[in-house]
């Protein structure tokens, strides 16, 4: 397995847990994503984007002799996007988005979840991480289990109408139940044990957030 990390414009918290998703991989930095490469102590073999957003100056002094992709800024796809085909055209068969949440563009950031759900359909595991967040896409028919510990919040974001959706280990289980697009019934669970998940069919991505007050 061929592993990427690609460093997103979106918000980051360098925990020591983000850090060990990162061990081993090779990087790819998005446009102001290379600020993110020096406080997770990584060394991006690329850079790509079109540079509206960054300079070598304020984003990476320290890494100007990494080699640069430069695109038009009039372009029919976000740099993020671009970082990603980069490392898929690498061989990446595994890929780690940081940075993925939050950020000035909830645009890109939306892009990111429903491009991640994407990526792991055809194959491609794929991880959103932000240090304070993951999230992981939901195969259909596949059983996830999660390691987080109790009291942890955690979230489905459904794209379309979910089928036979069973959670296990949370404060508030679902066994086989159908969700309408738009529901809320899906947010704001809270770990209780071993959390494990199964979607039979439908489109969504579970979200954990390691800092926010699970207890309430």
């Amino acid at each position: 397995m061929s592993r990427f990390v690609i460093l997103l414009g979106g918000d980051i918290r360098p925990t020591p847990q983000l850090r060990d998703r990162l061990a081993g991989a090779r990087v790819i930095a998005a446009d102001s994503g290379m600020r993110h490469a020096k406080p997770l102590g990584v060394r991006p073999e690329l850079w790509v984007g079109d540079f509206d957003s960054s300079s070598v100056e304020e984003d990476g002094a320290e890494f100007s002799d990494v080699a640069r992709e430069v695109y038009p800024a009039d372009k029919n796809k976000t740099d993020g996007e671009l970082a990603i085909e980069t490392a898929l055209d690498l061989g990446a068969t595994s890929l780690v988005l940081v940075g993925a949440f939050g950020g000035m563009r909830p645009d890109h950031a939306y892009l990111h979840l429903a491009l991640a759900v994407k990526l792991a359909e055809e194959g491609v595991t794929t991880l959103l991480t932000s240090g304070s967040q993951e999230g992981t896409p939901l195969l259909n028919a596949k059983r996830y289990t999660f390691g987080y510990p109790d009291g942890t919040l955690f979230s489905i974001l459904a794209f379309t109408e979910l089928s036979g959706l069973t959670v296990e280990g949370a404060k508030w289980p679902l066994h086989s139940v159908e969700v309408p697009f738009g529901s809320s019934l899906i947010l704001s669970n809270v770990v209780r044990g071993e959390l494990a998940v199964v979607l039979e069919r439908g489109r969504a991505l579970l979200v954990a957030d390691f800092f926010a007050n699970g207890n309430a």
